[in-house]
């Protein structure tokens, strides 16, 4: 029997209708000092919404058409292991859980043919065969097993082939240290001194803005002081001091001695050329030399790291980068005797030569660093996992008790690759034999210490001696990634190639290879002649 209920605007009065058309009516006439008629009121309401709930979930019930039930039944269903604080059980049937749960080894699925390839092959089976639930699950298992299979090779071919590329010279570049030998022994322009004699004062005159690129890259090392110079706005102050092995200085000579970038002033210097590094024993080349050798034994090569089936694919990503030749390159090791090579500086910016300059960086000289060493730009303040949310324990091993009792995993790590350093304040501590010590300590202990590269050992040995820089400063990450903010990009003052993707190899992003390209001469005769193009 449906009834009607109506209520006065100013809830003094409730009205209850029949439903058979009786004229009568009951009038309660509510008195606002009496609570029980106001619960009264309250009580209907209630129940009227609650009448209204029920109808809901039956008609959601008849709308599933699946779980027959009563409407008491179905709200006791849906509400009775919640309130009880409950989760209502899976309608998973349970076989399918153990039969997924249970392991399957590689060598059962090789030459297996009758394993679904492809998702919609898997389902015109599983209708056509009118499987039970455990054969479901099974035929389920081995082809997400066998998808996992092929991805995880297909993922560690991927690194192999990029560490192959990544640490192979490119013919381009090889051919343009030859033909820059080739002029510098029959060209005596490409001979000349540098810088030229009047100039030699400046290299030692703490009133110009030094800058220190230490790589055996002719093009690369031509990019970063191109771009510097470029975007300087006192070129006439600036020296740049270029660091070369034995192999590569000829070429690099020849290339700055034909392409000036006046009124800059540049030197190229070989490793033999300076005194310091000529005379004894060098501890970095010691450690370099016995690291070289651990290596070879502990990382068994790159046919032994890709062979083993039992790792992730990105750990053995990682042992692959650690035998690029850059990881035991003493341009990558330089860094840490800056005061014993400059002995008559008091602050200068090293740059690393995947590097593009993209600012004038002389404000760098009045940054106050409070007596730090190094000035340098944090990385653990961003989302991207790669680059701007590394602290130290994203590089040292904190399993290992060496580590764990002398740092804190949480502390903020930062950036090598654009840092001004204060030689003045760095001689006054022992920075230099704290790197030396901590190298021969990962050797000791088969380089289980840290991760691959020199960040490592330098965040230890620069410990409690780093400033820290405006982000604008330095901008990484271009060498990991293609999708790179743009604008964040433009608004960087120096852009960091850091990653295997450098800007002169084939595997380099083409939308961000044009930001290195850009300070590359492509009408150059060398560059013509070996084919180097954008």
């Amino acid at each position: 029997m449906l009834s009607k209920l109506h209520i006065s605007p100013s809830l003094r009065h409730v009205t209850v209708l029949p439903g058979k058309g009786l004229k009568e009516f009951i009038k309660v006439k509510a008195v606002s000092k009496r609570l029980s008629y106001r619960m009264m009121f309250y009580s209907l309401l209630f129940f009227t919404f609650l009448l209204r709930f029920v109808f809901v979930l039956t008609a959601v019930d008849g709308i599933d058409g699946e779980n027959k039930c009563s409407t008491i039944g179905c709200l006791g269903k849906k509400l009775g292991p919640r309130i009880l604080g409950r989760r209502p059980e899976s309608s998973v049937p349970e076989v399918i859980f153990q039969t997924l749960d249970e392991p399957l080894g590689n060598d059962e699925l090789k030459g297996r043919f009758d394993i679904p390839q492809t998702l919609e092959e898997f389902m015109i089976k599983m209708k056509e065969g009118g499987y039970d639930a455990k054969t479901f699950a099974v035929k389920l298992r081995e082809m997400v097993t066998l998808m996992e299979q092929r991805t995880r090779l297909a993922k560690i071919q991927e690194y192999l082939y990029r560490h192959v590329a990544s640490s192979s010279i490119p013919k381009q570049l090889h051919c343009l240290d030859l033909r820059l030998a080739h002029e510098h022994t029959n060209n005596a322009a490409a001979r000349l001194q540098l810088p030229s004699a009047e100039l030699v004062p400046a290299l030692v005159d703490n009133s110009y803005y030094h800058f220190v690129v230490a790589s055996d890259n002719v093009l690369a090392a031509s990019v970063v002081a191109t771009s510097l110079v470029r975007n300087c706005l006192r070129p006439r102050n600036v020296v740049i001091h270029i660091i070369t092995d034995r192999k590569t200085y000829y070429p690099m000579q020849a290339w700055f001695s034909l392409h000036p970038l006046a009124p800059a002033v540049i030197e190229v210097k070989a490793l033999h050329h300076f005194d310091w590094f000529s005379k004894g024993k060098v501890p970095v080349l010691e450690a370099m030399e016995t690291d070289q050798k651990v290596r070879s034994q502990f990382r068994g090569g790159s046919s032994a790291i890709v062979a083993n089936t039992s790792e992730k694919p990105n750990v053995i990503a990682s042992k692959l980068q650690a035998l690029s030749p850059k990881y035991n390159s003493v341009m990558n090791h330089i860094r840490i005797h800056l005061p014993e090579l400059f002995p008559s500086l008091n602050k200068l910016v090293f740059l690393d030569d995947d590097i593009v300059v993209q600012t004038d960086l002389t404000p760098l000289w009045d940054i106050d660093m409070n007596g730090k060493v190094n000035g340098a730009v944090e990385t653990c303040h961003g989302e991207d996992k790669f680059v701007m949310s590394k602290r130290l324990k994203s590089y040292l091993n904190f399993s290992h008790p060496l580590i764990s009792k002398h740092f804190n995993p949480n502390e903020c790590a930062w950036a090598y690759g654009m840092n001004i350093f204060d030689l003045e304040a760095w001689r006054k501590t022992n920075i230099s034999n704290t790197y030396h010590y901590w190298v021969g300590q990962n050797i000791k202990s088969d380089l289980s210490l840290w991760q691959l590269g020199t960040l490592p050992p330098g965040l230890i040995a620069f410990h409690g001696h780093v400033h820290i820089i405006d982000p604008f400063w330095h901008m990484l990450g271009l060498g990991y990634q293609e999708n790179t903010n743009f604008a964040d990009i433009e608004n960087a003052g120096v852009i960091h190639f850091n990653g295997r993707a450098k800007p002169w190899l084939d595997i380099a992003f083409p939308q961000l290879r044009s930001l290195w390209t850009k300070y590359v001469d492509f009408s150059d005769k060398f560059i013509k002649s070996c084919h180097i193009r954008k």
